[in-house]
C-alpha cells in the first residue's frame, strides 16, 4: 500500500457512509482527479479495497488500515457487511 506524501495536506472530507448510505459510483470504478490524494479511513467494520490499474491489487480495510489512493489512479471498493467510514483528500 502506497503512503501519502509528507508535502500534502487534507483539504476536504466527505460525510461518514455506511454500507447503505455509501454512493453507488463509489462501488465502480472511479478517479482521483489530477494532484489529489485521497485515504479511506474505516471507522467500523471492513471494506474491500481495490487498485484497478496500472497494477492490480485487493486488500481490506478495516480501522487502523486506511486505503490510500494515489492521484488518477482507478480504484473501487465493496462493503464487507456493516461499515463506517469516511474519505479524506489530500494535494
Amino acid at each position: 500500500m502506497v503512503k501519502l506524501p509528507k508535502e500534502v495536506s487534507c483539504y476536504a472530507k466527505t460525510p461518514e457512509f455506511t454500507e447503505q448510505s455509501m454512493p453507488e459510483n463509489l462501488q465502480e470504478s472511479h478517479r482521483t482527479k489530477a494532484g489529489t490524494w485521497a485515504k479511506i479511513v474505516v471507522r467500523e467494520g471492513a471494506l474491500l479495497f481495490r487498485i484497478l490499474e496500472p497494477k492490480a491489487y485487493e486488500t481490506e480495510l478495516r480501522p487502523g488500515k486506511p486505503g490510500v489512493i494515489e492521484p488518477e489512479t482507478a480504484h473501487e471498493v465493496k462493503p464487507l457487511g456493516n461499515v463506517r467510514f469516511a474519505i479524506e483528500f489530500y494535494r
